[in-house]
């Protein structure tokens, strides 16, 4: 290309200046780029920490506001935990509560992905969930069958809607919205929107173990890696399975080996787990699962359904589906511990 430029046969000096002009620009970037320090925000959000990391030429204080202020919104609206969210208006009754975006935005894709799971992903079971313990209220003491019969009127995501002047319509006021499977991954894309609106281009966005990356570690002018856990790890000894390269795309992870209540009374374990479609809370086959999606909404989502679903159905899921990659962690019919993952999810894997 330098070549013909400067061929004296088709010399032409606006060229040769639009070129150079280019080299400029071009240089200036990448030297400019090199410039960028790395910003490190730790904190507390969603009853858990969250660690932001990203590339600018300053530590702006309006970012880490910026921040709050996206982590307060959430909360507001989709906080089960806080008693004046419109979440929580909703699910004692109130039917007057107009829903914001951020509201909307995750029924509605709840409810795309428990069409496509088949009702595994339920944002339903939320009375089954604080009933085994795993909510915000007491657990029942003694859960039998016709206990589970009856909060089972109450659980399928299909007897609420979203009407289109914003308010929540419940076939039955007990009927308890939570949307903590997939909140929490929504949080982290709308934290990631919020950074990249104020230009900057590479980033990481963790929050209770469940990420999103744009760009690249530039310090080490690398892609953003991610530990994927190891089921024996402990709280107070981290142990990975294995290493991924994370290009601009999410993972969240799901797994009952830390998540989980023996009963006092019956001393029957009970994982945080539950599957929408019986209303127990039992131990399947799936152990743990780690999803890469474009969203990490999505990809919390998916983590949580292939929990409920088990194995085979997973499977199945997951190559219906083509948008998304998955490694999960079950026991075979013999009880041994298998892995499955995706061709897609074994490509990113550092050796």
């Amino acid at each position: 290309m330098i070549r013909s430029y400067l061929s004296l046969n088709n010399f032409n000096p606006n060229k040769i200046l639009r070129f150079l002009f280019f080299l400029f620009v071009l240089s200036f970037f990448c030297c400019d780029s090199k410039n960028q320090k790395l910003i490190t925000l730790n904190g507390l959000a969603f009853g858990t920490s969250y660690k932001i990391e990203y590339y600018d030429f300053n530590n702006k204080p309006e970012i880490s506001k910026g921040i709050d202020s996206v982590i307060y919104s959430i909360n507001k609206s989709l906080s089960t935990y806080l008693p004046e969210s419109d979440i929580s208006k909703i699910n004692k009754g109130n039917k007057n509560i107009i829903t914001d975006i951020l509201f909307q935005d995750v029924f509605n894709l709840s409810k795309k992905i428990h069409r496509k799971s088949e009702g595994y992903f339920d944002p339903t079971v939320g009375v089954l969930r604080n009933a085994y313990g795993f909510g915000d209220t007491k657990p029942i003491k003694l859960i039998t069958d016709s206990k589970l019969d009856s909060m089972m009127n109450y659980v399928g995501f299909d007897k609420v809607k979203l009407l289109e002047n914003g308010k929540v319509l419940k076939e039955n006021k007990n009927i308890y919205l939570d949307f903590n499977s997939i909140a929490k991954g929504y949080a982290i894309d709308k934290i990631v929107e919020y950074i990249k609106s104020k230009n900057i281009d590479n980033l990481r966005v963790e929050v209770g173990g469940e990420l999103r990356t744009v760009g690249r570690n530039l310090l080490y002018d690398i892609n953003w890696t991610i530990g994927i856990e190891s089921i024996n790890s402990k709280v107070s000894n981290r142990m990975l399975r294995a290493r991924i390269n994370l290009i601009n795309k999410s993972i969240a992870g799901s797994g009952n080996f830390r998540k989980n209540r023996i009963d006092s009374i019956t001393n029957k374990k009970y994982v945080h787990t539950i599957n929408p479609l019986n209303g127990k809370a039992e131990q399947g086959d799936v152990l743990s699962s780690y999803v890469i999606a474009k969203t990490c909404a999505e990809a919390d989502a998916y983590a949580t359904t292939f929990m409920a679903m088990g194995i085979k159905n997973s499977k199945k899921m997951i190559s219906r589906l083509g948008e998304i990659d998955a490694y999960l962690v079950y026991l075979d019919s013999l009880g041994q511990t298998k892995t499955y993952i995706t061709k897609g999810f074994e490509n990113l894997i550092i050796e």
